[in-house]
């Protein structure tokens, strides 16, 4: 158990430092982290996304999301547009085009930078890892869920 919980510490300290390192990006480029997650998302999905895809994407609540939208529709930075009878797709204006180019993309070149330093097998592990610690925590989640 000692061994779990060591590696359970070590993750907690990692997902921390992480998320304390992208917050510090996002706070020096004038950015919250919600603004900075939307804006990556929509990036990553070329420049327009269902409403409800960006809440996926960006990791953030409905709720967060829809708060942090109309910040940057004022701002100038989004618009939302009807995708059919009850879907909104939410789109970069030019000066939000503009702000992810001085934002997202140098967030996303040095992502790159760090994978085109590592070995494509080691990428791949890591990716490989990530993704079945989600799907068996999602797992565990719904087991919890199911019999509280």
């Amino acid at each position: 158990m000692q061994a779990q919980n060591n590696a359970l510490n070590r993750l907690n300290y990692l997902v921390g430092e992480t998320e304390a390192l992208y917050h510090d990006m996002a706070y020096h480029m004038g950015l919250s982290d919600s603004a900075m997650r939307i804006l990556y998302a929509l990036c990553d999905n070329g420049e327009r996304c269902l409403l409800r895809l960006l809440c996926r994407r960006s990791g953030l609540s409905k709720q967060t999301v829809n708060s942090a939208l109309r910040k940057l529709e004022q701002e100038g930075v989004v618009y939302l547009e009807a995708a059919g009878a009850r879907a909104k797709e939410v789109c970069l204006t030019q000066k939000g085009r503009e702000l992810t180019r001085r934002t997202v993309v140098p967030v996303m070149e040095m992502e790159n930078a760090v994978f085109a330093g590592w070995d494509p097998r080691e990428v791949q592990d890591y990716l490989a890892y990530t993704e079945r610690f989600l799907r068996d925590m999602k797992q565990q989640v719904a087991a919890r869920q199911e019999h509280p």
